[in-house]
C-alpha cells in the first residue's frame, strides 16, 4: 500500500484519530514560563542595499520595513517613509533571512566542555522517546552568542545519536533567556530525533543490543507497535468516556435507575509512547540520523509501514545516490558541505551532494552538528554551492540560499513564519559586510523578530561563564 493510501486508510478510521485526552495532556506538557519581555523595538527601515530574500533573486538596491516585529514592505528604489522610523543605509552591503540551524547541540553539551553538563545523550536504552531536549538544555551556554554572530536566528536542539529513538528535540530562537522553556520558537511544531546505521549497534552492541542493522530495524519497529497499541488504548478510552458523560441513547430501564455508565479509569500514562503517537499522527516531526542510501531506504519503509513521513535524513552523505526517491517524497536532506571519511559509513560522501539533491528538485539544507562550524554555516552553504558550479551543477544563487534559510525553516515546520524576507513574516534579518557566501563577510546586525539581538561594533555578554573572562569587551 502506498504512503498515501495507508494515511487515507488511517484517516478513514474512526478508532485511529487522534486521542482529545492525550493531546490535553500534551498541551499542559508544554506550558511554562513566559520569555521575560523585551522593550518594543522601534520600526526599522533598512534601505539602499542588496537585498537577499531566498524566495527569489537579490533585489540589487532594495528595502525593507519592519515594524511591530514582522516585515511590512518588501521592494526595490526609493525606501518609503516611516513615522518614528530608524532608517539604516546598507550601502555596500547585503540583508538576508536570518540563518537557521537544523542540527545543533547547544546547551546540551555545552561550552566549556565537560561530563558533568554534558547531557546530550541517554544511553541507558535503545529507545528513549520520553525524553526532551528542552529539559537539557543550557542557556547560558556562551555559543548561542557565537552563533547570533554567524547570523543564526534559529535553530534546532537534538538529543544525540547513540539511540534508535533519542528524544524530542526542540526548535528555539536564539535568544538570550534564563530558562530553555522560553527559548522555544512560538508556534513550532515538536521534532523527534531517530538514528540509524552504526551509532545505536556500536553503543548497545555490548548492552543487550541492538547489536546489526536488522536488530536496529527490528527494535524501531517494536516500539513503534507498542506507540499504536497505546494510541488505541486512549482512543478506546476517550469513547468510553464520552459515553458515560452524554450516552446518545440512554440505557432502557431494566431493574437499575437508568444512570448513564461509570467513567472509565484512564490507561496509565508512558511518556514514550505519548511521543511516539504523536509522531504517528504527524504532530512531531521525526528527524533522522541517517548516512547511507540503503539506511534511509530502510527507515523510509518503516516510514511507511506505520504510516507517518520523514521530515528530514540528517548527515545523509549518501543522499546523492537516491535523490530522486528522496525529493519525489518531500524528504529533505540535512548535510555538511564536505565532512565524509570520519568512520565506514561516511566514507561515500562527496562534496557536490547538497548540489545534487537541488538539481534533482529535492530540499537541500547545509546544517552544522557543530558549535563551531554553526559560526560559518554561510560560508559553508558558499562550498557546497560553488563546488556543484565546479562540477557543472547549474543552480543559481538564492536557491543556495534557501540551503540555510528557508528549507531548514520547511524542515523544522516554521517556514510560514520565517526563512525568507517575504511581507508578514517575522523580521528574522541579518546584515552582512560582505556578500554572505564570502569568506570576508561577517553578520554586522542580526534582528530576531524585529529587536537588534547582535551589533558586531557593540557586542554584549550574554553568559555568566564570559562574564569576567572578557572584562566587559564583549565575546573575542
Amino acid at each position: 500500500m502506498s504512503w498515501l493510501l495507508l494515511c487515507a486508510a488511517l484517516a478513514a478510521d474512526p478508532s485511529e484519530t487522534a486521542s482529545s485526552t492525550l493531546l490535553t495532556l500534551e498541551s499542559r506538557a508544554l506550558k511554562g514560563v513566559e520569555r521575560t519581555p523585551v522593550e518594543d523595538p522601534p520600526p526599522i527601515v533598512l534601505y539602499n542595499g542588496t537585498v537577499m530574500p531566498a524566495s527569489g533573486p537579490a533585489i540589487a538596491r532594495g528595502y525593507v520595513v519592519v515594524a511591530d516585529g514582522r516585515i511590512q514592505a518588501v521592494g526595490e528604489g526609493d525606501a518609503p517613509q516611516r513615522e518614528g522610523a530608524v532608517r539604516i543605509d546598507l550601502a555596500g552591503r547585503f540583508v538576508t533571512p536570518g540563518l537557521i540551524d537544523t542540527h545543533s547541540h547547544l546547551g546540551v553539551y555545552p561550552s566549556p566542555g565537560g561530563r558533568a553538563h554534558g547531557d546530550g545523550n541517554e544511553a541507558t536504552a535503545p529507545a528513549t522517546a520520553g525524553v526532551w531536549a528542552e529539559h537539557s538544555a543550557f542557556p547560558q551556554d556562551p555559543g548561542f552568542q557565537r552563533a547570533i554572530a554567524g547570523g543564526i536566528t534559529a535553530l534546532q536542539l537534538l538529543p544525540g545519536s547513540a539511540n534508535l529513538v533519542g528524544g524530542r528535540g526542540v526548535v528555539v530562537q536564539n535568544v538570550p533567556t534564563r530558562g530553555s522553556r522560553a527559548m522555544r520558537f512560538p508556534g513550532a511544531p515538536e521534532t523527534i530525533k531517530l538514528a540509524c546505521g552504526e551509532n545505536p549497534k556500536r553503543v548497545y552492541g555490548e548492552k543487550g543490543g541492538p547489536s546489526t542493522r536488522m536488530g536496529n530495524l527490528y527494535k524501531l519497529r517494536q516500539t513503534l507497535v507498542a506507540a499504536e497499541a497505546y494510541r488505541r488504548k486512549w482512543a478506546e478510552y476517550d469513547e468510553k468516556l464520552a459515553k458515560s458523560v452524554a450516552p446518545a441513547d440512554p440505557p432502557k430501564k431494566k431493574k437499575g435507575d437508568g444512570k448513564p455508565p461509570e467513567p472509565p479509569t484512564p490507561p496509565d500514562r508512558d511518556l514514550a509512547n505519548e511521543t511516539l503517537v504523536g509522531v504517528l499522527e504527524g504532530r512531531i516531526l521525526p528527524q533522522i540520523h541517517c548516512y547511507r542510501a540503503d539506511d534511509m531506504l530502510s527507515m523510509l519503509q518503516v516510514a511507511d509501514e506505520f504510516g507517518f513521513r520523514v521530515r528530514s535524513f540528517h548527515h545523509a552523505l549518501e543522499a546523492y545516490k537516491i535523490r530522486d526517491i528522496l525529493a519525489e517524497r518531500e524528504v529533505s536532506v540535512s548535510t555538511w558541505a564536505d565532512w565524509w571519511g570520519f568512520k565506514l559509513e561516511a566514507y561515500d560522501g562527496i562534496p557536490h551532494n547538497a548540489a545534487l539533491v537541488a538539481e534533482a528538485g529535492g530540499r537541500a539544507i547545509v546544517h552544522s552538528d557543530s558549535s563551531v562550524g554553526i559560526q560559518r554555516l554561510n560560508q559553508e552553504a558558499g562550498k557546497a554551492w560553488h563546488t556543484g558550479l565546479d562540477a557543472g551543477i547549474e543552480l543559481p544563487e538564492d536557491e543556495a540560499l534557501r540551503w540555510i534559510t528557508l528549507n531548514p525553516a520547511w524542515a523544522l515546520g516554521i517556514d510560514d513564519q520565517t526563512g525568507s524576507i517575504e511581507v508578514g513574516k517575522r523580521a528574522d534579518l541579518v546584515v552582512w559586510d560582505a556578500h554572505p557566501f564570502s569568506v570576508y563577510a561577517s553578520a554586522g546586525l542580526v534582528f530576531v523578530d524585529g529587536a537588534l539581538r547582535y551589533d558586531k561594533s557593540r557586542p554584549e555578554v550574554w553568559s555568566d561563564f564570559e562574564v569576567g573572562q572578557g572584562a566587559g569587551e564583549g565575546v573575542p
